[in-house]
């Protein structure tokens, strides 16, 4: 992200199917997060549960329900920058950017 915006390294988007698997997956993120030190700096829309934004500062991640999501259409507004795909249910050791 950094050669397309100066705020973050990584910008994270993924959609869930319920506004209760999004307030899941945000804190599943913020424990694993925990656990390898990472703190976090802001939390917006967790208690609504339609778009969750996580700020790590470095990382800052989106986390839609998928109607909002097709919306705001983040992908294409941020289509320059490089695009990282990560399969489901694929195991992955956190990077430092």
């Amino acid at each position: 992200m950094r050669k397309v915006a100066n705020f973050c390294d990584y910008f994270v988007i993924c959609s869930a199917a319920s506004q209760r698997r999004a307030a899941a997956i945000a804190e599943l993120i913020e424990e694993t997060f925990d656990q390898h030190g990472l703190v976090l700096k802001s939390v917006e829309g967790k208690r609504e549960g339609v778009w969750i934004l996580l700020d790590y500062s470095d990382i800052v991640i989106h986390i839609f329900f998928k109607d909002v999501r097709d919306y705001y259409s983040l992908d294409r507004l941020w289509a320059d920058a490089k695009r990282v795909n990560v399969s489901r249910g694929r195991k992955t050791t956190p990077v430092t950017p």
